[in-house]
């Protein structure tokens, strides 16, 4: 049955015969059942009409011979009788049999019921009939069906009237019993040749049908089957194109079409070569001359102390921001790589619960200076999966610090579960949130939802797209929601195993989870059992943020001559 649904789904060509055929079926037996019924009832109706006017010439003959009874003997009168019935029967040639019949039960009967064949009055005459005939002078008719003396069950009318010039007893009922056989015979025939030109007519339509759905589907099967190829990037498949007719017109369509498209998407691809050439060129161009100025930019920056309070100020804003532009030609290198397939997994067992408490150790200085509260929260027991270290730190250190900036002070939550085949960790904050279209466009390169807003931590705007990227080369997912004043979630999921893709994400998007297991990462325990090191991986945690607020320093002064030239 599934098959069957399927195939009815997938071929126009079936269904385009199948519907063909099922219509011609209900409209031909429409027509042939109004033309049967019309041919019956004149079939029907002329012998009807026919025998009637026999019936009255016989009955008419039996009235007026019993009215001349020669005597009221009952030898007589049987006799009579008998002479009468055999002479009706014989002159007739349209009925099969005559029977006189008592209409009312009585005994002694001075006549006795007569038939001229092998009928039996209980066989032919319905009580409905008996009665119509006893009730009234007129003549009566009704359908019956009987069996003839071949066995066989043939359709019939029977005629009768009543006689009230018999000897005094119970009233008797005269009856022409008339074969309508060959009525039946006639209707038999035109019901096969209707059926004959039925079956012809369904033939011919389905034909039809396939010739046309063969002439119209096939060049729609091709173009399918040729933009399936463009679609794969055999850009130079064309249909081929036959005579002038709306098809033709259609296949030459689609190759201006294949052709433009294939000119845009040469342009494209050139263009985007272009592009990936040029950042990485200049990416790998100005790696020389920036750690020249790292280089000396870190020496005044050791040096600072010796400075004058200004000079201290700018070696330190010269130095932080030499590190930003250093970050930012390293995400640009990391896309480039990315862009050029370049990008490669250096896979290890690693625990992916403890990397999430490394990273928000790290993330611990910028959630006390805006005041945020930052959780975890944990639902499984084995978070252990193959990956690439340095990507997924990557990935939670940009998910973290974003939802703190954007929390606005009101708590971050991070969720870890597990499942037998996947390992997911959800980032969620309640902060300012996103709107459908912001969600839609978060993952985009350089996309910032707000650009006006200070940035506390420096960002390029490339942070979510490396991750996807990375996400992408751990065949896992990353995906996000978020709803204007109710804040954002990220939710990343990786395969325990890189061979073996997982079957569904062990959370949802975003995560239910009870807010009573919620553990807070001040919890010196709970870090130290994250990293090992609480000191340096703090003291490092306290670099960068002093690194992000001079770089919000620098980028405030550097807006400062716009916004005084904007008020002159």
């Amino acid at each position: 049955m599934l098959n069957l649904h399927r195939l009815w789904a997938r071929s126009l060509r079936l269904r385009a015969v199948l519907l063909t055929g099922l219509f011609t079926l209900l409209g031909t037996g429409v027509v042939a059942y109004f033309l049967i019924a019309q041919v019956t009832d004149g079939f029907f109706q002329e012998r009807l009409d026919q025998v009637e006017a026999e019936a009255t010439n016989g009955l008419g003959q039996v009235r007026t011979s019993l009215d001349s009874l020669p005597s009221t003997e009952q030898a007589a009168v049987n006799e009579h009788v008998d002479t009468t019935l055999a002479n009706v029967s014989g002159a007739a040639n349209l009925y099969r049999e005559t029977l006189l019949v008592p209409l009312e039960d009585a005994e002694n009967l001075y006549v006795q019921q007569r038939t001229t064949g092998g009928l039996e009055p209980e066989d032919v005459i319905s009580p409905e009939m008996r009665e119509a005939v006893l009730a009234g002078d007129q003549q009566y008719w009704q359908s019956i069906s009987y069996t003839n003396d071949d066995g066989e069950t043939v359709p019939g009318v029977i005629i009768g009237v009543r006689i009230t010039s018999l000897p005094p007893g119970p009233p008797y009922g005269i009856f022409f019993v008339y074969d309508f056989s060959s009525v039946q015979e006639n209707v038999d025939y035109v019901f096969g040749i209707f059926m004959i030109a039925v079956l012809v007519l369904l033939v011919m339509n389905i034909a039809i049908a396939l010739w046309l759905s063969r002439t119209v589907v096939r060049p729609v099967s091709q173009a399918a089957e040729v933009s399936e190829r463009i679609a794969d990037g055999q850009l130079d498949q064309r249909l081929a194109v036959v005579g002038e007719d709306e098809i033709a017109r259609l296949g030459q369509s689609f190759n201006r079409m294949a052709s433009n498209l294939q000119d845009q998407i040469t342009q494209l691809a050139n263009l985007s070569k272009m592009q990936q050439r040029f950042v990485s060129d200049v990416s790998h161009e100005l790696r020389t001359p920036l750690t020249t100025i790292g280089m000396a930019a870190s020496m005044l920056h050791e040096s600072r102390e010796d400075f004058d309070p200004m000079t201290q100020r700018t070696s330190e804003l010269l130095h932080h921001q030499v590190e930003r532009f250093e970050a930012l030609l390293a995400d640009l290198l990391e896309m480039s790589r990315f862009d050029a397939g370049a990008a490669e997994l250096a896979v290890n067992d690693v625990d992916l619960l403890g990397l999430t408490k490394e990273v928000l150790l790290t993330a611990k200085p910028l959630a006390d200076q805006s005041g945020t509260p930052v959780h975890l929260v944990v639902r499984g027991e084995d978070f252990h999966a193959e990956a690439d270290h340095r990507r997924i730190d990557r990935i939670l250190r940009n998910l973290i610090n974003n939802a703190i900036e954007h929390s606005e002070g009101r708590p971050v939550d991070i969720v870890a579960a597990s499942s037998p085949t996947a390992v997911g960790i959800a980032v969620r904050d309640y902060g300012v949130g996103m709107t459908p279209e912001e969600v839609s466009r978060v993952f985009d390169r350089f996309w910032r939802a707000d650009p006006a807003r200070a940035r506390t931590t420096g960002g390029s705007g490339l942070g979510l797209a490396i991750a996807t990227e990375d996400t992408r080369l751990h065949s896992g997912s990353l995906d996000a929601w978020g709803q204007e004043g109710q804040g954002s979630c990220f939710r990343l999921v990786l395969p325990r195993r890189q061979s073996e893709p997982y079957r569904a994400a062990p959370l949802a998007l975003p995560p239910s989870y009870d807010t009573s297991a919620r553990q807070n990462v001040e919890d010196r325990d709970l870090i130290s059992a994250a990293s090992g090191s609480y000191d340096r991986v703090h003291e490092q945690a306290l670099n960068e943020q002093a690194g992000a607020e001079l770089v919000q320093e620098a980028d405030d002064d550097a807006a400062q001559p716009e916004d005084e030239e904007g008020a002159r």
